[in-house]
């Protein structure tokens, strides 16, 4: 019964009180913060290039061959 004891024993040590989902949520939240944030920054570049005349002049010349 030595090692059923030990068992016992060590099963005692090891209870943990509280809730581990609650004090895991804090990375959940900074995880979503940092995600959003760098979609955020991602859908900032969206249509860059037509914000800029002489690109979209460059490329239509290049589509129909010839110039203005």
């Amino acid at each position: 019964m030595h090692f059923a004891a030990a068992i016992v024993a060590a099963a005692a040590e090891t209870e943990h009180h509280g809730n581990p989902m609650l004090a895991s949520l804090p990375f959940g939240i900074i995880a979503a913060v940092t995600f959003g944030l760098l979609a955020a920054v991602t859908a900032s570049y969206r249509n860059v290039s037509n914000r800029r005349p002489d690109k979209v002049e460059a490329h239509a010349e290049h589509e129909t061959g010839h110039g203005h």
